[in-house]
Formats: C-alpha cells, structure tokens, sequence
C-alpha cells in the first residue's frame, strides 16, 4: 500500500494557484508521489488533464474539489473526493462564485485603501489578474512589492525574516480579506450542506479541510458539522498544530471518520509548502498505512 499520498493541491485553475496539472504532475514524479487529488478552488476544469498525465506518469489520480461554503455564518471548505466532475453542478458553482467575486473586487481594494494608509496601485492590480478573480493574495503581491510600503508598521512581520515572511501574499490574504478583517467584503455563499449532499450524490466523499485553519479557537463546531453527514476530515494538514491534530484524530476516529493527508501545495502564494505529501507526525506514522487503506477503499 501506499504511503506517499497527497490529498490536497492546487493548480492555475484554482484562483491562487501557479501551475499546470501536468507541471504539477511533473513535480510529484519527481517527488516519488503515487497517489495525487487535484482541489482546485470552485473549481473541475483541471480534472481531466490531471488524470492523463497522471496515467502517462505512474501516478494514480483522484477526481476533486475544494468548494467555499457556509456553516452557521462561518465560511469553509468542502473537499470532495471521487466525484462525477462532469456533472453541470460544479460548473454551475465555479461561475456563480467567479460573478460573486467579481461583482465586489474594486469594493475589497476601496475598503483596503479606507481602513489602512498603505499605498495600493489598483490598476497593476488589475493588470496582474488579467481578467481572473482579484484575490486578497494578488492584492498583497502588488501591496508588498510597492518600495514605499516597506517602512509601514502594518507589514513589519512581512519583511525581513518576520513571522509572516514565509508566505507573505497569503498572509496579507487571511490579515487583510478574510473573514472579519478589515478589508472582509461578504460573499454569500451555498450552504455547507448543500456542498456535502452535492458532493455525495455525485458518489463522492465529503471531508471538511483544513478545521483548524478556518475554527481557530472554535474547534468544538466539528461536532455539529459531523452530525451534517461528512465523510472524513483533513486531520494531516500543514496548516495544524500538533494540538489541532490530536484533536481532529480523536474526533474522526470517535465518529468513524476518514482522516486525509494534505499539503495544500499551491506554488508562489505558498512558497515553503512542497508538493511531497504532507509529513505524518511520528505518532501517527504507524498508523498511516491503514488510513490510506481506508480512504481508498471508500472510493470504490
């Protein structure tokens, strides 16, 4: 069985990410990966291409997503594994959200430019989505590239070696435009439910990604979103403290939960995160053989 699998990645057809699914391919031939699920945000249109070359490379290739949802006024992402990715549905969800983004991208530089004294060119900006969704992290690229922005206090942990220095442009993301922040403008999105029966009648698994990332200091709400049906949680995250992942292990293994493995590779916006699987704490480096038994054997 085996044991170099990631569950978790991002391509250019993802609104963050940086390359293709046959670049991305190439990397993790190279890493010596088996088993690869391409996440794209909102989005299936890398699928079919992840699958070739996948077939071309040894590498087997399961079928995903990672879709923003809702739960009780927190917003989240939904994984789905082994899903029917032609079914019009996920098209459907990729345009709304592309409209919704659009429709408040001149609101979220406005509401920047309001709360902060940082100095942001919003016509490179722009320039640089080239007609895509403007991301809080392309905000944060031209942001922290413009010289005059260095001295500001708000960016000191951004610049040299600071806490925030190892994906800056995702940083400026989550400090600036994530939900609650400054610049936040709301997005109403599907419900979390409506993603998971979604996901599961087109005979995929449901697995909520990254919790600790989205719940912070509010983890005890997975056990409301367990009793919505999911399939599994993304326990092995690169995004979770050792704590987190006791935490989310004990949950899952509680309620008979998958637990998948993720890196959550995305190329530029998140530099120090490889494409190499995520690295299993050596608690659970024993047990890693099982789970991605188990998690394969669900697909079937």
């Amino acid at each position: 069985m085996s044991k170099n699998i990631d569950l978790h990645m991002h391509s250019l057809y993802s609104d963050d990410g940086e390359f293709s699914p046959e670049e991305i391919i190439k990397i993790g031939k190279r890493e010596g990966m088996e088993i690869m699920a391409l996440t794209d945000h909102d989005s299936v249109k890398g699928v079919d291409e992840m699958i070739k070359y996948g077939k071309e490379a040894g590498i087997k290739v399961i079928s995903g997503v990672e879709i923003d949802c809702v739960y009780k006024g927190i917003n989240l992402h939904m994984l789905g594994y082994g899903i029917d990715y032609k079914r019009k549905e996920f098209l459907e969800i990729e345009e709304e959200i592309f409209e919704k983004e659009m429709a408040i991208a001149k609101t979220k530089i406005e509401r920047l430019k309001g709360n902060t004294d940082l100095i942001v060119d919003e016509e490179k900006i722009f320039e640089i989505a080239g007609g895509n969704i403007i991301t809080g992290e392309i905000i944060g690229e031209v942001v922290l590239g413009e010289k005059k922005n260095r001295n500001n206090s708000l960016l000191e942990e951004y610049f040299n070696n600071g806490a925030k220095s190892d994906m800056p442009f995702v940083h400026f993301y989550w400090d600036f435009f994530s939900q609650g922040k400054i610049a936040y403008v709301p997005i109403e999105f599907r419900s979390m439910t409506e993603i998971v029966n979604l996901i599961k009648e087109s005979g995929g698994l449901a697995v909520l990604a990254h919790p600790g990332n989205n719940f912070k200091n509010y983890l005890e709400i997975v056990e409301d979103i367990i009793e919505e049906g999911i399939d599994g949680i993304e326990v092995f995250s690169t995004y979770h403290s050792q704590e987190q992942i006791e935490y989310f292990y004990n949950k899952a293994e509680k309620n008979n939960l998958l637990m998948t493995f993720g890196s959550d590779f995305h190329g530029k916006n998140k530099p120090h995160i490889r494409l190499k699987g995520y690295p299993v704490p050596e608690k659970y480096e024993g047990m890693k053989e099982k789970l991605v038994r188990d998690f394969i054997e669900r697909l079937k």
